[in-house]
């Protein structure tokens, strides 16, 4: 992924109104961001912590999705896999984050979601290379193939908000 500025990020949501995009509070670690080993840039905005942003890069520039996550959170013992990533590993939170469709059919109230990582940790949950086995040998090959697993299935859902 290319380095984004604040103001490449704003203007690259489809899905929110100007003043949506005015208010969002950029990540911490915009500055300091392995852009190199990140498929998406994901953040959920620290003041209002139900509101999540995911960045997607793409041939025409970056595409960016606002999303909201449940009110109570994510619920208690129990496993929930993140649609995007598919990390049998993780010990994170998996949430439902819901994004409106962009377009005129997201203004009527049109909405769509998937189950993704709470901390939008995806990128990093892919490139955890997993123990060499006799099933894959290589553990780069595997991580290649899964890095690339999620941004086909980030560029699906994205579809999917996309979909009038």
């Amino acid at each position: 992924m290319h380095p984004l500025s604040i103001k490449d990020i704003r203007s690259s949501f489809i899905n929110a109104t100007r003043s949506e995009t005015a208010k969002l509070t950029p990540p911490k670690n915009l500055e300091t961001v392995d852009w190199q080993n990140l498929d998406f840039l994901g953040w959920r905005d620290e003041k209002m912590p139900l509101r999540g942003y995911l960045v997607v890069p793409g041939s025409q520039g970056p595409t960016g999705i606002l999303l909201r996550a449940p009110e109570g959170g994510a619920r208690r013992g129990r496993s929930v896999l993140c649609e995007l990533c598919r990390d049998v590993y993780s010990k994170e939170d998996v949430l439902l984050w819901v994004a409106r469709r962009s377009g005129q059919s997201g203004r009527d109230g049109n909405t769509v979601g998937t189950l993704i990582c709470a901390d939008f940790i995806c990128s990093a949950n892919v490139r955890r290379e997993p123990p060499a086995s006799e099933i894959h040998p290589d553990p780069a090959v595997v991580v290649q193939r899964q890095a690339g697993e999620l941004r086909d299935r980030t560029e699906k859902f994205l579809g999917r908000v996309l979909q009038r």
